[in-house]
């Protein structure tokens, strides 16, 4: 425990010594909300909404946005370019386990990403009067696990590229359709019944339908949950697997 603290410690500071990376995690998210909170339609109360805008349908989709952004194109790309670098090469000669490692990466990305989070849904609410989440501890949960199994995916893609611009690359590649899947240009509602099914499969369709069902003041539904909890145990387990020193 002692060794997962320490190097979840220092994993944090390297993070944040790569400005491109912060600004994508953690600043493009809340800019992103208020750009479309500023949008005058995206705030007019909807009967079909229970009175509330359009744009709190968009908070789970943004909060998804910034997980996908972290995990493909920010944790990914850091983890590869330490074996770019030689850094894990190094590593490997002190008693650090893998799993050790890959779990200080997954906490100090879960850790950062819930404190975004937590100023989104405060933007949301004081900026654009968007309800915090009547059922507080389902949204928690479901936030978590989508955090981890999107995390996870993160580290499984950093554990197979060669170098950090092939995780960046990978990391793209899959990002487009999770977020489409997520709702972001067809929200879930939308969808015609097939895509819909392939959306409630992906990490993020599940992820994105159990933050507004638990914003709504219902219990996620257990398929979503078991869909995030699979994405989460497969992907780890696949990174821990096929994760190199060099």
């Amino acid at each position: 425990m002692s060794a997962l603290y320490r190097l979840t410690v220092t994993e944090t500071k390297l993070f944040f010594r790569e400005p491109m990376l912060v600004f994508f995690a953690f600043a493009f998210p809340p800019i992103l909300l208020v750009v479309l909170g500023l949008v005058p339609s995206m705030r007019e109360p909807q009967a079909s909404l229970g009175g509330a805008g359009v744009i709190s349908l968009y908070v789970p989709i943004v909060l998804a946005l910034g997980l996908s952004l972290f995990a493909l194109n920010g944790l990914s790309q850091l983890f590869a370019s330490y074996r770019e670098k030689g850094v894990l090469r190094r590593m490997r000669t002190t008693p650090v386990k893998p799993r050790v490692l890959l779990g200080a990466q997954l906490l100090m990305a879960t850790m950062l990403s819930a404190a975004t989070a937590v100023v989104m849904l405060l933007i949301g609410r004081f900026a654009f009067d968007v309800g915090l989440p009547r059922q507080l501890f389902a949204y928690l949960v479901g936030y978590l696990l989508a955090a981890l199994a999107m995390f996870a995916i993160g580290l499984f893609v950093a554990s197979v590229a060669p170098s950090g611009k092939s995780a960046g690359a990978i990391g793209t590649l899959v990002f487009f359709p999770l977020m489409f899947f997520a709702g972001l240009w067809v929200p879930r509602a939308s969808m015609n019944s097939v895509l819909r099914t392939i959306s409630d499969f992906t990490p993020l369709g599940a992820g994105v339908q159990s933050l507004q069902d638990a914003a709504a003041g219902h219990w996620p539904q257990l398929v979503h949950l078991a869909v995030l909890l699979g994405w989460a145990i497969v992907a780890g387990g696949l990174a821990a697997r096929y994760f190199r020193w060099e």
